[in-house]
């Protein structure tokens, strides 16, 4: 990495609003963010290959670059890519951690387990995202098999908005949960 000052943050497009609204509000002009497709959650073995790329693309081009991914189950396999490229990442779970803070987020999957979460990016992208990611629109009757084991949607919102609400609540009834 040179020494130009310069900071790239890596991190899953549905995060990237989120990570640039303060970056762009307060000038951070030195830190460039660089998002990677959020349909990598629907397929999380994937994530530690891309990020992988991603850094070695940018490794001369930057000072630092750091990765805004926890696991997002990858079983442990993110890490060794961040260990080997000695980027230093996220930690954590799942990136709602994030969203919450880790102790809220601890409390709410230590109450419920087995959540679905909803963030405003994957409420306002649910049918690109999760209906036609999961092939849902196609193969409906999927739905109970992946969603079996979830027992409600938790809605993440960054922002309060009532038609983002709206929205959640459509895509809990989507999925044969309450939110």
């Amino acid at each position: 990495m040179n020494g130009n000052g310069q900071t790239l943050l890596i991190c899953c497009g549905a995060t990237a609003r989120e990570i640039t609204v303060p970056i762009d509000g307060n000038g951070l002009d030195y830190m460039k963010v660089e998002g990677l497709p959020a349909s990598l959650h629907n397929r999380p073995k994937f994530i530690p290959e891309r990020v992988h790329k991603k850094i070695r693309a940018n490794r001369d081009g930057f000072e630092r670059i750091l990765v805004l991914y926890s696991d997002c189950g990858t079983g442990g396999q993110l890490q060794k890519v961040l260990d080997e490229e000695g980027v230093q990442g996220l930690g954590g779970t799942h990136c709602y951690e994030m969203y919450a803070g880790a102790t809220a987020f601890a409390a709410i999957t230590e109450d419920e387990v087995c959540c679905f979460f909803l963030t405003d990016y994957l409420t306002q992208h649910f049918e690109r995202l999760v209906i036609q990611g999961l092939s849902l629109d196609r193969h409906p009757e999927l739905r109970d098999s992946y969603f079996a084991n979830y027992q409600k949607v938790v809605s993440l919102a960054q922002r309060d908005e009532p038609a983002l609400h709206d929205l959640a609540a459509s895509a809990a009834g989507r999925l044969g949960l309450d939110l």
